[in-house]
């Protein structure tokens, strides 16, 4: 895939990223506290575990940017690993829950909307890093990744993996959000 293309595309999702996450600013603190079951993750718990894989992989990204002395190309190329990683978030029909680390999961943490506002704010220095990332090689400019500090994904790949992240959890935040709609603001009628 073309480096720019590639590049475009995510930033145009990140841009729909944060328009979702701007139209959460406008919700029920109830809705969004709201949990199916117990150990169900509420939309702010979604948010807040997202935020803490961006404070994690934000200064990761703009580290091997600045460190970068591969220059940039005009094709993208895939890693094994990378395209597996990313492709593995993407949300499917009956896609299986993955578990995730301690230090990620946010359930029963005291949340309130200004973890949206840090979502927000998040998502705008993702495009900063985007656009930034336009001078750089994807293929060669390395990032280590959350579980393993021996491993270390293409630029493009750690991009395509954090968004596809975000796109799997916003996916579960909409879920979440049809099924209150539907249990708590209209009950089944018994008769």
């Amino acid at each position: 895939m073309e480096s720019q293309k590639l590049i475009q595309l995510l930033v145009e999702q990140t841009n729909q990223i944060c328009h979702q996450a701007e139209n959460l600013k406008h919700q029920d603190l109830h809705l969004l506290t709201w949990r199916e079951h117990q150990n169900s993750w509420s939309i702010l718990e979604c948010l807040e575990h997202l935020n803490r894989y961006g404070n994690f992989y934000l200064p990761e990204i703009e580290r091997s940017i600045n460190h970068s002395k591969a220059s940039k190309e005009s094709i993208f190329k895939s890693g094994l690993f990378g395209n597996y990683f990313a492709n593995s978030m993407l949300p499917k029909k009956n896609f299986r829950k993955i578990k995730t680390f301690k230090d990620k999961n946010p359930l029963n943490a005291k949340l309130d909307k200004t973890v949206i506002e840090q979502f927000i704010a998040q998502q705008k220095q993702l495009l900063e890093l985007l656009n930034q990332s336009k001078n750089v090689s994807l293929n060669q400019t390395k990032v280590k990744i959350s579980i393993s500090s021996l491993i270390k994904l293409q630029l493009g790949d750690c991009f395509r993996f954090y968004i596809n992240h975000m796109i799997r959890h916003l996916s579960q935040i909409q879920n979440t959000h049809n099924t209150y709609k539907q249990m708590v603001l209209n009950p089944p009628q018994t008769p």
